[in-house]
């Protein structure tokens, strides 16, 4: 039931998820360049994507409110709708994200939550007609927590599109079929520069093992590289 999960990025030549920090470039802007993401991101047709907590709370800009009298939740799961076209989902394992509605640009917000977030919190999220699905274990199992949106929710197509520390837990975790990167001619070059994929101190040497697919020039200077992605 997992989905194929592809890897949608934007990077400069240096591997900087930051476009705000790239240098500029006279083949094309950063408007440019993130409109051709996007049209990418729609000819890829996934039916959802997912980001990680920080991406996420930069298009939810909510603060919490949690409802006066929480009653009974559901757990593990809550499912607020069925049957929507697309679904938006975030990785948030200490319930941090809150939402003033249930959807993204129209696209259903679904939210994976680690097991010991409160019961408060999944009422206000319940309340504001979002869908989530609570880790029955200690540990996230991102491997059944995406055989959950397989299964639940219809998804068969995932786009997974940052931060740094979801992209490299779910290619550690084998789960990553595709890397479709978007390469800007661009230079971040900060000494504390946050590459496009992170996973701790250990990094992902003997973890995935990438095998090139294509390599076309667009406009705008973009290169846009894909990948088959493969357990290392």
């Amino acid at each position: 039931m997992k989905p194929q999960i592809v890897c949608h990025m934007l990077a400069s030549l240096d591997g900087s998820l930051h476009p705000s920090r790239y240098t500029k470039s006279p083949d094309g802007t950063l408007a440019e360049w993130s409109s051709l993401y996007e049209h990418i991101h729609n000819d890829l047709a996934g039916d959802a994507w997912i980001v990680g907590r920080v991406t996420m709370a930069e298009m939810s800009k909510a603060v919490a409110h949690p409802p006066a009298n929480a009653g009974k939740v559901d757990r593990p799961y809550h499912f607020a709708r069925a049957g929507a076209g697309i679904y938006a989902v975030a990785l948030d394992t200490s319930g941090r994200l809150h939402f003033s509605k249930p959807d993204i640009g129209g696209d259903h917000v679904v939210v994976l939550l680690g097991r010991d977030v409160a019961d408060s919190h999944l009422a206000e999220l319940a309340a504001d007609g979002v869908s989530y699905v609570v880790a029955e274990t200690a540990d996230i199992d991102l491997s059944a927590m995406v055989e959950v949106l397989g299964r639940e929710f219809g998804i068969r197509r995932l786009l997974l599109e940052g931060g740094a520390g979801i992209n490299g837990s779910f290619l550690a975790a084998g789960l990553v079929d595709e890397l479709s990167l978007l390469v800007a001619p661009a230079l971040d070059g900060r000494a504390a520069n946050q590459g496009f994929v992170e996973f701790g101190e250990s990094g992902l040497a003997g973890k995935t093992q990438l095998s090139l697919k294509s390599c076309e020039a667009l406009t705008h200077g973009l290169v846009h590289l894909r990948y088959a992605v493969t357990p290392g």
